[in-house]
């Protein structure tokens, strides 16, 4: 079965350290593919300021496009909002029984996995496989077998920063693809006269 690694998130917006992130796993762990699941609403996160789901889907694609081994996903903007992981992945594993598909996240992920739905069952059928963020550890998660922890270099880069920079007119061009910071220059989002950063 062909590995495939699901990086799940709102990419509001996409950036240069989820693609760090997504090429060190997809060159050096087991993983051949990475898919960027865009999120419509993540339950466990605030919907202000989240930008319409089929932009930041367009913004993904446009960060991956000459990234054979890159595939962007918008499978939940079909299924009952919010998100839940666990209905993605039984709805994937359904659709492409020849994968097996491992959940790629960030240490930061820990501190609230217990309000994950089905969370124990995640733990259970499916891998993590984990990079680190800053100031968050595994803590009692330690040692399953399940969940694989990789010396990723480490991003203080986030999506949140991103936004309030380009709403107070700083130039961030270098912490995003370029057809990402051109797209977001030409619609003028996350700026003053777009919508709010927050």
């Amino acid at each position: 079965m062909e590995k495939t690694g699901l990086f799940f998130g709102s990419f509001n917006p996409i950036h240069i350290g989820h693609l760090i992130i997504a090429g060190y796993m997809q060159q050096f762990t087991d993983l051949q593919e990475i898919w960027f699941v865009v999120s419509p609403h993540n339950p466990l996160k605030e919907k202000q300021g989240l930008l319409e789901a089929t932009e930041r889907f367009e913004m993904v694609k446009m960060a991956i496009v000459n990234n054979p081994g890159f595939k962007a996903i918008d499978i939940e903007f079909y299924m009952p909002t919010p998100s839940y992981t666990i209905n993605t992945l039984l709805r994937l594993t359904k659709d492409f029984p020849d994968r097996e598909f491992i959940i790629v996240a960030g240490t930061d992920i820990f501190e609230q996995l217990h309000k994950w739905k089905e969370y124990k069952s995640l733990l259970s059928n499916y891998h993590f496989y984990i990079y680190n963020r800053p100031g968050y550890s595994i803590g009692e998660y330690a040692g399953l077998p399940s969940v694989h922890q990789f010396n990723t270099p480490i991003m203080e880069i986030s999506s949140s920063f991103i936004r309030k920079a380009i709403f107070k007119g700083k130039d961030v061009r270098y912490m995003l693809p370029e057809s990402v910071w051109k797209y977001l220059m030409v619609k003028g989002l996350y700026s003053q006269t777009g919508f709010s950063p927050l």
